[in-house]
């Protein structure tokens, strides 16, 4: 999966992008998914649940990439 995902605000929680983006079915999955390791962000990986995902940012994992930009 490759998507863009158009940001209204100046972030969004790296757990919020990835319920909005459909990678996790809710955002207590999405928590898991970035505890264990399974997310990156602009080449590096994330554990931390709320990182602030700003335009310009690539988040990755396996099978998906959402590429953030300005709406």
């Amino acid at each position: 999966m490759n998507e863009t995902y158009q940001l209204r605000t100046d972030y969004i929680a790296l757990c919020d992008l990835l319920k909005t983006c459909s990678v996790c079915d809710s955002g207590g999955a999405a928590k898991h998914f970035i505890a264990e390791g399974h997310v990156m962000v602009d080449g590096q990986q994330e554990l931390r649940k709320t990182c602030k995902i700003r335009v310009g940012q690539v988040v990755s994992g396996d099978g998906f990439t959402i590429h953030v930009v300005a709406a």
